[in-house]
């Protein structure tokens, strides 16, 4: 960043500072947000790959169908019967202010099947089916690396 000082005066000198400083700000907070998307989007691809594949559990009959498909075992990701699970996610990044004069970026994927909370917390009839740790887990690396770019 390069500051000058075109006048004498100090009152002009100090609010040209504060422009590009305001600017320079604005320019990060921009870029924040922007890999805050981006760190989405590491969710979402995560949780693709996750939830595909076949899996080792019981063999069941896909009702009205006679096609068969498997199930997953306990604590596996969720076998794809339909695949809405795996396709109906809404990813969002909230941007707030946090202490001091920071910005603060959250980026979030929520499922939006009801069912989504009883495969991975279990119900008393199913024994869970974790795979929000594992997609966290799987996206880290490139989110941290997305978080760890130079601002410019």
């Amino acid at each position: 960043m390069k500051l000058w000082v075109e006048t004498d005066s100090v009152h002009s000198a100090g609010r040209s500072v504060r422009a590009k400083v305001s600017e320079a700000a604005a320019g990060i907070s921009r870029q924040a947000a922007s890999r805050g998307v981006r760190a989405v989007n590491a969710l979402r691809n995560a949780e693709l790959n996750v939830l595909k594949g076949q899996r080792s559990g019981k063999r069941y009959r896909k009702y009205p169908y006679k096609s068969m498909y498997t199930a997953s075992a306990p604590g596996e990701p969720p076998a794809r019967r339909t695949g809405n699970l795996r396709l109906h996610w809404n990813g969002q990044v909230k941007k707030g202010v946090s202490s001091g004069n920071g910005v603060e970026i959250i980026a979030e994927l929520e499922s939006q099947e009801p069912y989504a909370a009883a495969l991975e917390n279990g119900t008393s009839k199913m024994a869970p089916r974790p795979f929000v740790e594992k997609i966290k887990e799987e996206a880290a690396p490139e989110i941290q690396r997305i978080y760890s770019e130079p601002y410019t």
